[in-house]
């Protein structure tokens, strides 16, 4: 099988004379020794390593919100400040949300200060 770009790497029977348990990747080079062994159950085990590659990592900086240091009581008197019966008469839903998500958002710059912060690309499940 060698369909939408993913490679089948079991090519022995898993159960009885069928291939019913699976090994996809979508490259050859990160399944090593694969072997169909002992069995467990109805099924034969598959047994294999796999080559990960460390990602590349660097440092990075982003600007996130502080919301410790928030005014929340600023930001809900300018959200209350505003008609939004008169801001949102005659619209329909799209435009409703619309005018809220940029009252929100101009509120949340006005009362929420950023932060920078150091990050790494690493994907959640690498350690650090």
């Amino acid at each position: 099988m060698n369909t939408n770009y993913l490679q089948q790497h079991v090519n022995k029977p898993t159960r009885g004379n069928n291939i019913l348990d699976r090994v996809m990747t979508n490259t050859d080079l990160s399944i090593n020794g694969l072997e169909v062994t002992d069995k467990i159950g109805d099924h034969q085990m598959i047994d294999f390593s796999l080559e990960v590659q460390d990602p590349n990592t660097r440092t990075q900086h982003k600007q996130v919100l502080d919301y410790k240091r928030a005014n929340f009581e600023l930001m809900k008197e300018e959200l209350g400040s505003h008609n939004y019966e008169v801001l949102m008469s005659n619209k329909n839903v799209e435009e409703c949300y619309m005018i809220l998500k940029d009252k929100i958002a101009t509120a949340t710059e006005h009362h929420i200060p950023r932060k920078r912060i150091r990050t790494t690309n690493n994907p959640p499940w690498f350690p650090q």
